[in-house]
């Protein structure tokens, strides 16, 4: 099941009560559809905008992490270039003596934390009620019976 991360409010243009002395009905109900559609584009546009700017974040990312990489694989064409294999002569106990390679990029390691949400999941989640206290609910295992 999909989440979602965005939604478009309102989602229903036309379901409200009219109030009862309205002369024309359908002039009310054009009104309220019409103000609907235009908080439903105003909604879009905010979610829109959004939208660009976590893609603007994740191009600049990719671009600096290309970037890297491209300097990365200069340097190193760079010292192969140098290299003589006449001089240079490896034995297999050296290869085996080398340390492992390490690498410098640092891994996320909290992806899951509440200052990592995203700000439509963030308001989402502000809006949900609160759950009931654990202390309010029955110890397990006894549901059904008297205490």
């Amino acid at each position: 099941m999909p989440l979602v991360k965005r939604t478009i409010e309102p989602r229903h243009l036309c379901h409200t009560v009219l109030p009862r002395n309205i002369k024309n009905e359908l002039e009310c109900v054009t009104n309220i559809s019409l103000a609907n559609v235009i908080r439903q584009l105003s909604s879009l546009s905010k979610y829109a905008e959004d939208l660009f700017g976590e893609l603007f974040n994740e191009a600049h990312s990719f671009s600096f992490r290309v970037n890297s990489l491209q300097e990365r694989v200069d340097r190193l064409s760079i010292s192969v270039t140098q290299l003589d294999p006449k001089e240079e002569e490896l034995s297999l106990q050296d290869i085996t003596m080398r340390k492992a390679f390490r690498s410098s990029t640092i891994q996320d390691q909290q992806l899951f934390e509440r200052t990592s949400l995203p700000v439509p999941m963030q308001e989402t989640y502000e809006t949900c009620e609160q759950p009931p206290p654990s202390t309010s609910s029955p110890p397990t295992g006894t549901m059904g019976k008297t205490v």
